[in-house]
């Protein structure tokens, strides 16, 4: 559909949650060794627990309380929101508990693909509804002065992890994704971007050779 507003952050970083979902999905799913000790060992899954955390954070203070007001005379709009919210409680403690499975030598590995495979389908229905509903509805109601407001919310929180957060967030992104992103930043840190930010980046290995 056709947004009033500029979507184009909030779908690369639906995307990039997407694309870790599928290497967290893949390392637990490997059968030599123990999958939760060589999880919790890669930077990837670090990286994903951060800017995942980041992300629901900047809408639960900036993008939820301001809807909410825009929707108050329509009940089932603001049920929406409820449930978009709601959906952040049920999946950011996953997270946690894949970390407690992982330093649980003895039992750890009994649970641990579990709470994977339910981090996995909370996480991209979560994302889903909120693409199907949440951002037409956003898109509808807040003014141009909020929407900006959230996207300084996120951007507070991401300021010390900037430089691996945005390669992070196109990291396999299309190059549409990646030339509407882009087009958005000051020539300063564009130059950043391209020439410190990026190839740093793709130094990491951040999956350990899991990405294969």
């Amino acid at each position: 559909m056709e947004y009033k507003f500029d979507m184009s952050l909030m779908f690369a970083m639906h995307n990039a949650l997407r694309r870790d979902l599928v290497q967290v999905a893949r390392i637990a799913g490997r059968q030599d060794g123990n999958p939760a000790t060589r999880l919790h060992a890669v930077l990837g899954w670090e990286l994903f627990k951060k800017f995942l955390t980041i992300h629901h954070q900047s809408e639960d203070d900036g993008l939820w309380p301001p809807l909410r007001a825009r929707v108050a005379g329509y009940p089932d709009r603001v049920a929406l929101a409820d449930e978009l919210e709601a959906e952040h409680a049920a999946i950011d403690p996953l997270l946690a508990a894949i970390d407690a499975a992982a330093a649980d030598p003895d039992y750890g590995h009994q649970r641990f693909g579990d709470i994977v495979d339910e981090l996995v389908g909370k996480l991209t229905a979560h994302l889903a509804h909120e693409e199907t509903d949440g951002l037409p509805l956003i898109d509808a109601s807040l003014s141009p002065e909020e929407w900006q407001h959230f996207g300084a919310v996120h951007a507070e929180r991401s300021r010390a992890d900037v430089a691996v957060a945005v390669p992070w967030m196109l990291d396999g992104a299309s190059p549409q994704t990646r030339e509407a992103v882009l087009s958005a930043f000051p020539p300063p840190l564009l130059v950043a971007f391209r020439e410190q930010w990026e190839p740093r980046y793709a130094s990491l290995n951040i999956w350990n050779g899991h990405d294969r």
